[in-house]
């Protein structure tokens, strides 16, 4: 289970990151992206979790 405080913060520090390192979003953005589409596929094609 995610403490209820993690996202927030993570989403926090993402925000700060961003703004110290504007280029950084294109990465964010790609790996939120990629990681979306692959749980996307895998519960799409019932892959069973190693």
């Amino acid at each position: 289970m995610i403490h209820p405080a993690l996202i927030p913060g993570a989403a926090l520090l993402s925000g700060i990151i961003i703004l110290i390192f504007p280029r950084v979003l294109n990465y964010i953005v790609a790996l939120y992206l990629i990681l979306v589409g692959v749980l996307g596929l895998i519960h799409f094609l019932n892959i069973p979790a190693a």
